[in-house]
């Protein structure tokens, strides 16, 4: 939970401070008032990146060398100091608890959040690899094995890549592709198991969120796992030689997800599309409550506007289940009140880069 944030020379947030409230924190601002820009300067602090762009350059203001954030956690009742620091080379300096790291990965772990915003819908509509980061994300924070098993299989699809452009036979890759494929089988058990587990938690919230249909969720480990990986490997060596890198395996994994049988990208409207998103992350928030001594921070930008009042009071209880800290952003305070009443709120306005509580 965040008990403070600093944010210094972040897009137009020059010096800025907020203590904001354990439950919800609403951030009201006209268009391009700095709103959205306080949601993803906690990202920084969660990701290490941006949900709006890639290019550091562009989220530090004007005129200034480096942005920088600084945060007041509590984890298991202590308090933990963050800061994180980025220059226009794209060096970065990461302290956690006043010590060095040099992982980015260990922020993820001290302030597990989910977005929701507007054009999160691309997580349907987009490539697999928001998916597969949407079960990695999941996966990370209630398996302990997870992370370094990954960065294994990572490191070694990496080193096939590298054989297969030098390489005119298989010799040279069968005593990796034995490693990758234990590594990749090992790692879409633990894929496959949370995306079983979390199923039945996603279809409770959509029977309120979206009651006229019902929903399948299948995950795909990127190869058919009927068959033996290793053999799949080397029988698309060829293949792969020539395309210059690897095309099956656990970088393919995918989270297929279906409303009455057909693919929801087809089926769904757009406002549809968001509202199984908005229940893909409570469920996430939700089961990592239920089955870790976490909880979840939620962003939601400007999403609760466009819901109507029941939608926005099922939000609302379901944020009160995953007993999160929760930041919206808003132009009208008005359509909020019922969520507003269902917790401890804070209410900031933001104008002009400057925030006022």
């Amino acid at each position: 939970m965040l008990h403070k944030l600093q944010i210094q020379h972040f897009r137009n947030l020059s010096q800025s401070e907020i203590f904001p409230a354990g439950g919800m924190n609403l951030l009201l601002g006209q268009n391009g008032s700095g709103k959205s820009s306080v949601l993803e300067a906690i990202h920084y602090l969660s990701l290490g990146r941006s949900f709006r762009t890639h290019l550091t350059n562009r989220v530090i203001m004007q005129g200034e060398k480096a942005f920088t954030l600084f945060a007041q956690l509590e984890q298991d009742e202590q308090q933990i100091n963050l800061g994180l620091q980025k220059d226009r080379h794209g060096d970065t300096q990461l302290k956690i608890g006043g010590k060095t790291a040099d992982k980015l990965s260990q922020l993820a772990s001290l302030l597990p959040l989910q977005l929701i915003h507007p054009e999160g819908y691309n997580l349907l509509t987009g490539g697999p690899q928001q998916r597969r980061a949407f079960v990695d994300w999941g996966v990370f924070h209630v398996e302990q094995a997870f992370f370094p098993l990954w960065g294994k299989v990572r490191r070694l699809l990496k080193q096939r890549n590298a054989l297969l452009r030098q390489s005119v036979n298989y010799a040279p890759l069968a005593y990796w592709d034995q490693q990758l494929a234990e590594s990749s089988e090992a790692l879409s058990v633990f894929r496959q198991q949370y995306c079983l587990a979390l199923l039945p938690l996603l279809q409770q919230i959509c029977q309120e969120l979206l009651p006229e249909y019902t929903f399948q969720a299948t995950f795909y480990a990127g190869w058919q796992q009927e068959s033996v990986l290793s053999q799949l490997l080397q029988e698309g060596f060829e293949r792969d030689r020539q395309l210059g890198h690897t095309a099956i395996g656990p970088h393919r994994a995918d989270l297929r997800l279906r409303a009455e049988g057909v693919p929801v990208q087809d089926l769904l409207s757009r406002g549809q599309l968001k509202l199984l998103v908005c229940a893909l992350r409570l469920a996430q928030g939700l089961y990592l409550r239920q089955h870790s001594a976490k909880t979840c921070l939620f962003l939601i930008d400007d999403f609760a506007s466009e819901l109507d009042a029941q939608k926005r009071y099922v939000l609302a209880k379901r944020l009160q289940q995953c007993e999160s800290q929760v930041f919206i952003t808003a132009i009208d305070q008005q359509p909020l009140q019922e969520m507003m009443q269902e917790f401890d709120c804070r209410l900031f306005h933001v104008k002009q880069g400057n925030i006022t509580e």
